[in-house]
């Protein structure tokens, strides 16, 4: 059995890991590519999600490769994500390919199901060789998180704010080099020790501004265009509002691991604006945008696939949620059609919008 999986960020780097420490022969697919997203477009509905093209490339690349196995997420709710893992599944079947794919839907106290879905990956696997890869990997993923955000508050304060980058770079490369787990907190240190060596512009108060939309566009970098780092060398301190390891906690495991009281907080500051779930990350877009205009920031950036519904629910009530709360929101939606030129035009603006903003504030102060 050789087991590949979609990418979505830095995902493949902790699972990589879970995987192999369970047994698996793991084939990653290749970095995402315009080739990965041209077979993806090539082969999937005209109108289906951005994310579900990049995982049909995903997976072509994977099994060119000599992939025999994919691991695929369910979903429930009016996210189309529920059905990503039985249309893929016919679209590569008619494209030819000869496959297995499981499917771990989430669990929502089905416990058995997920178990014979692990079952029928692992086998019969022991619980303390479960336990003992999911800590490596689980190690791991925090260990992303923990550089991403060391990146994103170090970039705007660099006099070379380029090299912000190439130390983020070199971090994931040693996470997925890392042998065990105190290899893996070592690298967080090594990487933190690196940003403080660094020259900084001295008295600089940079604009903040909070990401939100969807994870999987917020999460992969080649979908919105390495927006964080774009941000970061234009003076920008860029908070996305979720992580891997938070989506894991949440997403998979139910709060099992941690209590839900973020959650449950995000969803009463969107409440004035939007009392019920929409299906993927829309509730937590509209109260995410909240949350940031309550914690002062200077502006909210909202990605979104093209054609997500839960994210066009909350393209339709942000405007309101701006208005009221004085924080300029760009929306942006992101297909293969997406180019660079414009976009960074209007993330210049923007960021020219919020600078302008602040100036008229002082003034009036």
């Amino acid at each position: 059995m050789k087991v590949t999986f979609p990418h979505m960020g830095t995902m493949s780097i902790a699972v990589k890991t879970l995987l192999t420490e369970l047994g698996l022969e793991v084939v990653p697919p290749p970095p995402i590519t315009q080739r990965t997203l041209d077979l993806g477009v090539k082969n999937s509905p005209e109108f289906a999600c951005l994310p579900l093209k990049l995982n049909i490339g995903n997976y072509i690349e994977a099994l060119e490769a000599g992939a025999d196995t994919i691991i695929m997420g369910g979903g429930i709710g009016p996210c189309r994500f529920g059905y990503y893992g039985e249309v893929q599944k016919d679209i590569l079947r008619d494209l030819g390919y000869d496959f297995n794919m499981v499917i771990f839907e989430p669990p929502q106290g089905h416990w058995r199901e997920f178990y014979q879905s692990l079952k029928l990956l692992l086998g019969n696997i022991s619980w303390t060789k479960l336990y003992t890869a999911w800590k490596k990997g689980w190690a791991k993923a925090q260990a992303l998180d923990q550089i991403s955000k060391l990146t994103n508050q170090s970039r705007p304060h660099l006099v070379k704010r380029k090299e912000a980058t190439k130390i983020y770079k070199e971090g994931l490369e040693l996470i997925d080099q890392a042998q065990s787990i105190s290899e893996t907190e070592a690298v967080v240190k090594k990487i933190r020790t690196d940003f403080d060596s660094l020259e900084r512009i001295e008295d600089f108060q940079p604009l903040k501004v909070g990401l939100v939309g969807e994870i999987y566009v917020i999460l992969e970098p080649f979908t919105n265009l390495h927006i964080e780092e774009k941000l970061g060398e234009l003076g920008v301190l860029v908070d996305r509002s979720i992580y891997l390891s938070e989506w894991i906690e949440e997403h998979l495991y139910l709060g099992i691991f941690r209590d839900n009281k973020h959650r449950q907080h995000i969803q009463e500051l969107a409440k004035p604006y939007l009392n019920h779930f929409v299906g993927g990350h829309g509730l937590e877009s509209v109260g995410e945008t909240v949350m940031y205009a309550k914690e002062g920031f200077d502006g909210v950036i909202h990605l979104g696939p093209f054609t997500c519904m839960p994210e066009i629910i909350a393209q339709s009530i942000l405007p309101t949620v701006s208005q009221e709360l004085s924080i300029p929101v760009l929306s942006l939606s992101l297909d293969e059609h997406t180019g660079d030129a414009g976009y960074i035009t209007r993330l210049e603006a923007f960021v020219d919008l919020l600078a302008r903003k602040e100036e008229k504030e002082e003034l009036i102060i």
